[in-house]
């Protein structure tokens, strides 16, 4: 089997389970517990805080350990938005992660708020022209996710922040799929806050982080003992947090090399199946895109019947988001990239991991042309 779904979750990383297993058993204290088993949790709990803070070049006050990227969104949109005496706008864009989509509905729903989406190019850019326009006095918040999660596009997040800096708005991206492919340095991204997923990296499911930076003021969403700088209540996941510093010092070391390599096996498969698959698209920037993901429309087909098909030729892929419990829609991304409905049916998304090599992927490629003219000629 050819695992190319690492979008929506990647195996967890032998390294990575050797380094949480102690805090899954000796070492189980609850870290506020003052006594020797507390405090052996609380110190792996402060060195896997500063490992995280390293990487995303900040202070380890202003980490935030959740339970994954959804919670981590949750906490950036409402937390700031209802800490923030501003205004009560918020501008994002229709193709972000439904965690941040929801967020914003939620606060629109039951708390007054506004939203604007700013629209994004067929290539799910956003312009930053657009993007300025929709900034008003009243804006509260601004959230654009670094990497689309389905067609992989990457956003000017930089140039955005600055924008929204320059009116006094606090700026926060969505960087869950980024991780371990793009670098994540707050301080050149210039945002306010970050979120990352650990079972993106190699972790388990179960840990994610919230950068926030510290003069931002953060409502909580989880209530209770205080935990997190009060920011987060709830006995922390000390195992957890261990698995994402153990994850983000494997993929740091090695994420210059697994770009390079990535981005020239994707190029190599996307060619591949744009000369052999009938009538095959690629969704997405061309070139502004992550380096192991590759979406495309296969028009005439089904994109679930050309899933199945794949994974009778031993490839494992998926038609877009895996986060939408259940929904037989369309994609609400491609929608929004300008696809017509019966269109974006058809959608096909491949992604991976840093040990996918690339003689797998040429050997993927003939397997999707095949799967294609399958499905196509079954709905002749």
């Amino acid at each position: 089997m050819i695992y190319l779904d690492a979008a929506a979750t990647s195996a967890v990383r032998r390294e990575v389970l050797e380094a949480m297993w102690p805090y899954l058993t000796g070492d189980f204290g609850n870290p506020s517990s003052h006594h020797a088993v507390g405090e052996s949790a609380a110190r792996a709990l402060a060195d896997a805080r500063a490992v995280v803070a390293s990487w995303l070049g900040c202070r380890a006050s202003e980490v935030v350990f959740t339970s994954g990227g959804t919670e981590a969104d949750n906490l950036a949109i409402k937390g700031v938005a209802l800490a923030t005496p501003r205004g009560r706008h918020i501008v994002t864009t229709p193709i972000e992660h439904e965690a941040v989509l929801a967020s914003v509905e939620y606060l629109t729903r039951l708390h007054g708020f506004e939203a604007t989406m700013v629209p994004v190019g067929e290539d799910g850019r956003v312009d930053p022209g657009a993007f300025a326009e929709a900034l008003r006095p009243d804006t509260t918040l601004a959230s654009v996710m670094l990497a689309n999660n389905e067609v992989g596009t990457i956003q000017p997040v930089a140039e955005l922040a600055a924008l929204a800096h320059e009116r006094g708005i606090p700026f926060h991206t969505d960087a869950v799929q980024a991780a371990g492919w793009l670098p994540l340095d707050v301080k050149a991204l210039g945002v306010d806050a970050l979120s990352v997923s650990g079972h993106k990296l190699g972790a388990p499911k179960g840990i994610g982080a919230l950068f926030v930076r510290g003069r931002i003021p953060l409502e909580p969403v989880v209530h209770g003992g205080g935990q997190e700088r009060g920011r987060r209540s709830g006995t922390e996941n000390v195992a957890g947090a261990v698995a994402l510093a153990a994850a983000v010092r494997l993929s740091s070391a090695a994420q210059e090399a697994n770009a390079a390599a990535g981005r020239e096996a994707r190029d190599a498969f996307v060619a591949a199946v744009l000369r052999e698959a009938p009538g095959a698209r690629l969704t997405g920037h061309p070139s502004e895109r992550l380096p192991a993901s590759a979406s495309f429309v296969f028009p005439g087909t089904n994109g679930e019947a050309v899933l199945l098909e794949l994974e009778r030729r031993g490839v494992v892929s998926s038609s877009g988001s895996a986060c939408a419990a259940g929904s037989e829609d369309a994609s609400h991304v491609l929608l929004a990239l300008g696809y017509p409905e019966d269109l974006a049916r058809t959608a096909v998304r491949f992604s991976w991991s840093p040990d996918v090599s690339a003689a797998d992927l040429a050997a993927v490629a003939p397997a999707v042309a095949d799967a294609v003219r399958e499905v196509a000629a079954l709905g002749r």
